[in-house]
């Protein structure tokens, strides 16, 4: 179970939704709400919010999924799947009802209503691990990824997928906001393919290459692939990993507009299909994630982790530089890692979780 306390020196809890402009906000952020989990060895791995906004769900790997309001900032209720494990976690279009992926007896994704925690579907096929999962923003549809080298498309309604691709590693893969285009990545290949939702068994109408870029700006130390996600605009393609930085692409050449730069290095996470046997930096076994970064909702921020504790914020609508580098516009002090982000579509509310899972919003003391 989860308890949720107020942060010493906090702002009050998350209430109505704010309508003030994310750039005037986004240096006030700080921890309003932290949710304490009942042993130092579980993880949160995953994070997302319902439409609404009123909602966030997040797995962990004691095999529970969370789910809390942030209208209220409380915990609402746990979900165990003790039998199956959890991780990516996602709210469907209906509050209610969520679809996950095992981590434990098989690969099937499992679409949950969340109301009296009964199964509504199985999907079955993909015979390794799950990597990625990601909804179509406008319809009941769904992508899947796997370590079995596929990526299968679904309709929520049928448990039998209606599209599959095979690729080597396709390990991310997301709509972007318009739902016209699924752009799928493959780390170990360093490249990006676009394909047209209505033709996605044609031959993708775009790639990107990025092994110069990676070779420029990661060095010698590399670094995983944690996450892929379009700005709201559609323009840019975010793509974070596990060096000291991430990628900010323009969405239709693939250029490079921006490298993130964070000095401390990442948060501890496997990148996307790392096994969760793999171990971290220091040696110890790492936790599974879903990369350490989000978008804002406007699309001018770049938010995420880092080694050290806090978070960090790049202002990705800055003109690019000549070397293409960007700092930290803000450093965010918080408590502890911040291996999970989110920023919640519909108020100015942030939720991060390593450990413990923590609500964020701006301090009106440090907006005068």
């Amino acid at each position: 179970m989860a308890t949720g306390s107020a942060t010493p020196g906090a702002p009050p809890p998350p209430g109505g939704a704010s309508t003030q402009k994310v750039g005037d906000v986004i240096a006030a952020f700080r921890p309003s709400r932290r949710f304490k989990t009942p042993n130092s060895s579980t993880s949160i791995t995953s994070l997302d919010f319902d439409d609404t906004g009123e909602l966030a769900i997040v797995a962990r790997d004691d095999d529970t999924l969370q789910i809390y309001n942030c209208k209220e900032g409380k915990h609402a209720k746990e979900l165990k799947s003790q039998k199956y494990g959890a991780h990516l976690a996602r709210f469907s279009h209906h509050a209610q009802s969520i679809i996950y992926a095992s981590t434990q007896k098989d690969d099937t994704i499992r679409f949950l209503s969340t109301h009296d925690n009964s199964y509504i579907r199985y999907f079955k096929g993909h015979s390794d691990t799950v990597t990625s999962i990601s909804l179509c923003p406008s319809s009941d549809q769904f992508i899947s990824c796997s370590r079995d080298n596929t990526v299968r498309l679904w309709n929520l309604g049928s448990p039998n997928y209606f599209g599959m691709l095979n690729l080597h590693a396709p390990y991310l893969a997301v709509y972007d906001p318009s739902a016209t285009v699924i752009a799928i990545a493959s780390p170990p290949t360093h490249s990006v393919l676009l394909y047209d939702v209505r033709n996605f068994d044609k031959p993708p109408f775009a790639s990107f290459d990025l092994l110069e870029l990676e070779q420029r700006f990661l060095g010698a130390q590399g670094g995983e692939w944690t996450k892929m996600e379009f700005t709201n605009d559609g323009k840019s393609l975010v793509i974070s990993t596990t060096g000291n930085g991430h990628f900010v692409l323009d969405a239709f050449s693939g250029d490079i507009t921006h490298f993130c730069y964070r000095k401390a290095g990442h948060s501890g996470r496997l990148g996307a299909g790392a096994k969760s046997a793999s171990l971290a930096p220091n040696g110890s076994p790492a936790a599974l994630g879903q990369g350490d970064v989000c978008v804002t909702p406007d699309g001018h921020y770049l938010i995420g982790g880092s080694g050290d504790d806090g978070l960090l914020v790049w202002d990705i609508s800055k003109p690019a530089t000549a070397n293409n580098y960007l700092e930290p516009t803000e450093v965010l002090p918080g408590h502890g890692k911040s291996a999970i982000v989110g920023y919640n579509p519909r108020t100015n509310l942030l939720a991060t979780g390593d450990k413990d899972f923590f609500l964020w919003q701006p301090d009106p003391d440090l907006m005068m």
